[in-house]
């Protein structure tokens, strides 16, 4: 069978949903998406069921699919519904929704409602993606409110620059949102904080969180961090040496020749490429663990196979274990030299098998 496999640690997902919900002082959803961020979404829904306050998906298949797996925790369609035959999906499986365009307003007016509804309404404070503008978020708020079927609502937003510890859009948005949450009536709830938000801007903080990407144990924050710190990887991407090869000095190695040798080297070659997941352009450089040491990739990425140099490795060879990131190799740093983002390769995970400890 091919090596490549990825291990799934659910403690480390239970302790980073922990986490998160601690530093918001409130409830938090834990978002789900794009299966889990490659993670496996009803494994990891299961395993945080009994701690997590509900969970957030970007659309109703991924919704169904977890009802369907018997998880009972509300459910936040994060984009909400798009078009009027989701309504009875909505309420037959008890979801809750975003409603963030005008014409989610006035379908949910014509709408006549079997039993009561949830809604997170959702400001554009600035990201200029799903949202209604200040302008007409108040008047929304007030005639979903004047619905009788409509319950207690959440106030929403989504930050742009979380991540960015220095830049002021993050402030500029949260001022925003106050001000547009002053005409709200007293003590209604809100949603602001994401994974960036939740860990570096303790002012965004209110009654509901929503991690997502620090749940997975990843982060990308620009500076320091004390709470990044505390994340536990829960993804180790991982593989075997199924080839030893001894090149002399001057040699090219795999498509391109982009690398070639400086010296007699012993290179490995790993049963893992972007067919799997991996960053196709990962360059030369990017760093690996060789049997718990450091080491790099050397040579372009191939679809089943890279490669890497093992002249320092004199114990490795066949049958070595190479981990591509995991507890002692944060993704971001196999991201940042791939120019990619740690959410696109942990959700890009294809036909690598999950096994889930």
């Amino acid at each position: 069978m091919r090596p490549s496999r990825a291990t799934i640690d659910l403690d480390a997902l239970r302790h980073n949903y922990r986490l998160a919900r601690r530093l918001g002082g409130g409830r938090a959803l834990a978002v789900v998406k794009a299966d889990a961020y490659g993670h496996g979404a009803v494994a990891c829904a299961r395993a945080l069921e009994a701690d997590a306050d509900g969970f957030g998906v970007a659309c109703m298949e991924e919704a169904l699919e977890l009802r369907e797996a018997g998880i009972e925790a509300p459910i936040v369609l994060l984009e909400g519904f798009f078009d009027a035959g989701e309504l009875d999906l909505v309420e037959r499986h008890r979801l809750w929704t975003v409603v963030a365009s005008p014409w989610q307003v006035d379908l949910l007016e014509r709408h006549r409602a079997r039993q009561p509804w949830q809604v997170w309404l959702k400001l554009d404070s600035g990201m200029h993606r799903l949202g209604l503008s200040p302008e007409e978020f108040v008047p929304a708020w007030r005639r979903l409110a004047a619905l009788p079927w409509v319950g207690q609502m959440v106030a929403m937003t989504h930050f742009s620059r979380a991540d960015e510890l220095s830049h002021p859009s993050t402030p500029g948005q949260m001022a925003v949102f106050e001000s547009v949450l002053a005409s709200l009536p007293p003590g209604t709830p809100a949603s602001v904080a994401n994974s960036a938000a939740l860990m570096a801007w303790p002012a965004t903080r209110r009654e509901w969180v929503r991690p997502g990407l620090m749940l997975y144990g990843a982060h990308m924050l620009d500076a320091p961090c004390a709470a990044a710190d505390e994340l536990r990887a829960v993804m180790t991407l991982e593989s075997k040496v199924i080839a030893v090869r001894d090149l002399a000095a001057g040699e090219p190695i795999g498509y391109a020749g982009t690398y070639t040798t400086t010296r007699p080297t012993r290179v490995g070659v790993v049963a893992a490429g972007y067919a799997d997941g991996y960053p196709q352009y990962a360059t030369s450089g990017t760093p690996v663990v060789i049997d718990g040491r450091p080491g790099e990739l050397i040579g372009r990425v191939s679809m089943d196979m890279l490669t890497i140099d093992l002249t320092d490795h004199p114990e490795a060879g066949l049958g070595s274990r190479v981990e591509l990131w995991g507890p002692n190799l944060p993704v971001a740093e196999v991201a940042a030299r791939s120019g990619n983002s740690p959410y696109r390769l942990l959700a890009g995970l294809k036909r690598v098998p999950r096994r889930y400890a």
